[in-house]
């Protein structure tokens, strides 16, 4: 009985690690593209995440076009 409850231990720390690194999915793809708001991206993730468009509205901000756009 020690073994099967270690191992829904173990089942239990992996899917929380995993939903932990869904959930941080936009932060990652903000520091690995090198957006210039990465800061926003990693505080609007962290702050409104769980919420379905925080989240989604992080990952627009880290996809978006990181070109600088020329000023007039």
């Amino acid at each position: 009985m020690g073994d099967l409850v270690s191992g829904g231990a173990l089942i239990g720390a992996l899917g929380l690690i995993v939903l932990l690194v869904a959930y941080f999915v936009p932060a990652f793809v903000a520091y690995s593209r090198g957006v210039p708001n990465k800061g926003s991206v990693f505080v609007i993730n962290l702050f409104l995440g769980w919420t379905v468009v925080g989240w989604v509205v992080a990952l627009a901000m880290a996809a978006r076009s990181n070109q600088q756009q020329p000023r007039l």
